[in-house]
């Protein structure tokens, strides 16, 4: 281990100046252009990265820049590492350029779009796969590098890749958090709408994951000397649908306060109470011992053309199907009088904490970290949610906030350091000999 470290610290100063080269190009999706599915950032970023593989010595691949993968030996591979490069929206609150690489001497950070999500664990997986190569470990088994370009819009890459290829055997994302993320719970969204009384407005929500901050709405009140419009505005505080209890939401809130009297809204206000998290009041309401309550979030809600179009996401336990939740609440929104527009999702997935793969992963973790590993179940979903005996591991510590998706994402150095050196000790326990 200690060669390991050595070699990764030696390398330091190599992996930002290289992280800082990603982190320029602006990899956030696009328009599709020739050879460019998910427009010429994203696949820019993929050429950088693939070209700094072919250097490393690494055999490499470029599925027509969707995707690119890296084999570090000539071995058929039965590991592999995946990332991506394309990052999330830049948004505003910024403190200096996301598009340039900030060092911050006094706290060790590293600033930057993509730092933790996931160019930083990119880059660390690149320099912990050149550190098992260039140290000569002997190795049984092949391992491979597979960089993404579209895990932040619905990983139409991913699913590319495995119209060509097979995934190996075993498969770990480091674009979660440790110890281990191996189990995630099953989501739903579900859109539908009703017709709305005329002089009725209401703006809520911008995403179907995320707990709406405000909502805005404007009505006809009946006065006595005519009707008259008012407005107002219900604020809220934002969180991921898949922590509700984390914010406030400002539709339900809105619901609550019946200020507008109508058969749709009074419908929702039934379904949906403020404060409650799990949609027991839509039938729902379910748990399990290890993904625990679900959760049912009214994201979004708005009118157009004397319609009121509504979003739910909901994430529910792995001992239920995405066919059991979808009738249970279909039959409620339709005898609510709602049409449902769509309803579509992914049934939960979960690894086997026992399996010899995940309790490699959890001991590399702990003797590299001193602390304890143990595997735990989110609500959201990972690049290998849908991916058999995938695993999340790293590359997010307990207890830190990385500000992923937020304005000065950032990884300490240290923190990228010890990625690298987890996942080199991954690659060498996994695959040696």
């Amino acid at each position: 281990m200690s060669d390991i470290k050595e070699y990764i610290y030696t390398h330091k100063q190599e992996m930002i100046d290289f992280l800082a080269e990603l982190i320029a190009i602006p990899s956030v999706q696009s328009e599709a252009k020739e050879r460019a599915p998910f427009g010429k950032e994203p696949a820019r970023a993929l050429d950088i990265m693939l070209k700094k593989c072919e250097e490393f010595g690494f055999s490499v691949e470029n599925i027509d820049n969707y995707v690119g993968s890296a084999d570090i030996n000539e071995l058929s591979p039965e590991l592999a590492v995946l990332t991506h490069l394309d990052v999330v929206p830049v948004g505003t609150g910024w403190t200096t350029d996301p598009f340039k690489l900030r060092y911050e001497p006094e706290t060790e950070k590293l600033v930057g779009r993509g730092a933790i999500d996931d160019k930083g664990p990119a880059v660390a997986a690149l320099f912990a796969a050149r550190a098992v190569k260039e140290l000569g470990f002997p190795l049984k088994k092949g391992i491979r590098l597979i960089f993404g370009t579209n895990e932040e819009n619905g990983s139409a890459d991913l699913a590319y890749y495995r119209k060509k290829h097979e995934l190996p055997r075993m498969v770990f994302t480091p674009d979660g958090e440790y110890p281990m993320i191996n189990a995630e719970k099953g989501m739903l969204r579900v859109y539908f709408s009703a017709p709305v009384p005329e002089g009725v407005n209401i703006e809520a929500g911008t995403v179907i994951n995320a707990v709406p901050s405000s909502c805005k709405i404007s009505y006809l009140e009946a006065m006595t000397d005519g009707p008259k419009m008012s407005f107002g505005t219900v604020d809220g505080v934002s969180a991921h649908a898949s922590t509700p209890e984390k914010g406030e939401n400002a539709i339900t809130k809105f619901l609550a306060s019946g200020v507008i009297p109508c058969k749709p809204i009074d419908e929702l206000r039934k379904l949906f109470p403020h404060g409650e998290f799990n949609g027991k009041s839509c039938g729902l309401g379910f748990k399990d011992s290890i993904s625990g309550d679900m959760t049912c979030v009214l994201s979004l809600l708005n009118t157009k053309n004397r319609r009121l179009n509504g979003g739910i996401d909901i994430r529910f336990p792995l001992d239920r199907t995405k066919a059991e939740i979808s009738d249970i609440i279909c039959k409620k929104l339709r005898v609510a009088g709602f049409e449902v527009d769509s309803c579509e999702g992914v049934e939960p997935h979960c690894t086997d904490e026992n399996s010899g793969f995940v309790q490699t992963l959890l001991s590399v973790y702990e003797k590299v970290t001193g602390d304890k590993g143990r595997c735990i179940a989110i609500g959201g979903g990972t690049y290998v949610h849908e991916i058999e005996g995938g695993v999340a591991f790293g590359a997010e510590f307990p207890n830190k906030n990385y500000n992923m998706h937020c304005p000065d994402e950032f990884i300490s150095v240290e923190d990228f350091l010890k990625n690298a050196e987890i996942m080199a000790e991954a690659m060498k326990e996994l695959c040696g000999q």
